[in-house]
């Protein structure tokens, strides 16, 4: 069996339906023999452990532990899914307090335990401060801290795929950018339908302005509908996608959908927030958002939103005031 890497890879919170996903599909992409499944709820960690020996998978050694040294020690890539979850009715930001310490906690202990990883993806909501918080307290580059955003991207290819009744991969460049949340930016400007620019598509009755504000708003809440469906948040997309990411990081194909990186340009700074960003052996890269000037607005706005929740961080004293932030992690400028 061909491997990507030899290199431990480390999933945090495996004993969720997320963790346990993203086990499973590092599998089965031939990532790496070396997968370390940790969590503190010690009986669920064992039981998706003895799942994945049923699985049989050629070559894969898992490993389990419910000691995050354990866990972290030797670890070159980590993908954590380790905070609370949403709960019908709840908002990512509702889950800000309680997720901002488990983050700092996370950060910390990658600082302590395995400093030489090469990539961590953060998913637990909302992913934006986690992940700022995260960074922050690692000491890595921003380059190495990724958040899932790609969500909201795919929720819009797939919106558009359903409307035009055409498969989902004729439509492309779908882009949602700023936060992870109900506060996105959700860009016409990029996307094509069938080879047509989108733009050019909103306003006729192919699809009217009516349906497009409609589709964004089902879009913006696409996670919260699944949770109506279901009765649950999403675990099956957030899985597949975060490893996707990491499988970039490992030097597999590039993950060239929109992620949350650190980036710091003109109007938007100290801040992590949906980019376009490329992943690959050499980190995340990202490019400025450029769009139409109603989208920018959008943009701005969704920005300022991201700004409240990272001072209201501050205000808890999770994070000190951005002008020592250097002084926490020397590769922030």
């Amino acid at each position: 069996m061909k491997f990507l890497t030899e290199e431990k890879l480390t999933i945090v919170g495996a004993a969720g339906m997320i963790g346990s996903n993203m086990a499973q599909t590092a599998a089965m992409m031939s990532l790496t023999p070396n997968i370390c499944l940790y969590d503190p709820f010690a009986p669920a960690l064992e039981g998706v452990a003895e799942e994945m020996f049923h699985c049989s998978f050629e070559g894969v050694n898992f490993t389990f532990t419910s000691d995050v040294k354990e866990a972290l020690t030797g670890a070159k890539y980590v993908i954590s899914s380790g905070g609370a979850a949403r709960k019908a009715g709840m908002t990512r930001e509702d889950l800000l307090k309680g997720n901002a310490a488990i983050a700092e906690e996370l950060g910390k202990n990658i600082k302590a335990y395995c400093p030489d990883v090469k990539h961590v993806v953060v998913i637990f909501n909302p992913a934006d401060i986690t992940g700022l918080i995260t960074l922050l307290y690692s000491g890595l580059k921003p380059s190495q801290v990724s958040t899932l955003a790609a969500l909201d991207s795919t929720r819009l290819q797939s919106a558009l795929a359903k409307h035009f009744g055409v498969p989902q991969s004729k439509v492309t460049n779908c882009r949602t950018y700023g936060g992870h949340g109900e506060q996105m930016a959700v860009f016409a400007s990029t996307a094509q339908v069938d080879g047509k620019p989108l733009l050019e598509l909103i306003g006729t009755p192919a699809l009217t302005n009516e349906q497009w504000a409609e589709m964004k708003q089902a879009v913006i809440k696409g996670g919260a509908n699944i949770i109506n469906l279901r009765g649950r948040s999403s675990f099956q997309s957030p899985s597949y996608v975060s490893v996707e990411m990491i499988r970039a990081a490992m030097g597999g194909e590039p993950f060239n959908w929109p992620a949350g990186r650190y980036c710091s340009f003109e109007g938007f700074d100290h801040i992590m927030m949906a980019m376009e960003v490329t992943i690959t052996k050499n980190g995340s890269a990202y490019e400025e958002v450029t769009g139409t000037p109603e989208e920018m607005e959008e943009l701005k706005k969704s920005y300022g939103h991201l700004c409240a929740l990272r001072d209201e961080v501050i205000a808890m004293g999770v994070l000190p005031p951005i002008s020592e932030w250097n002084k926490l992690n020397p590769n922030i400028k």
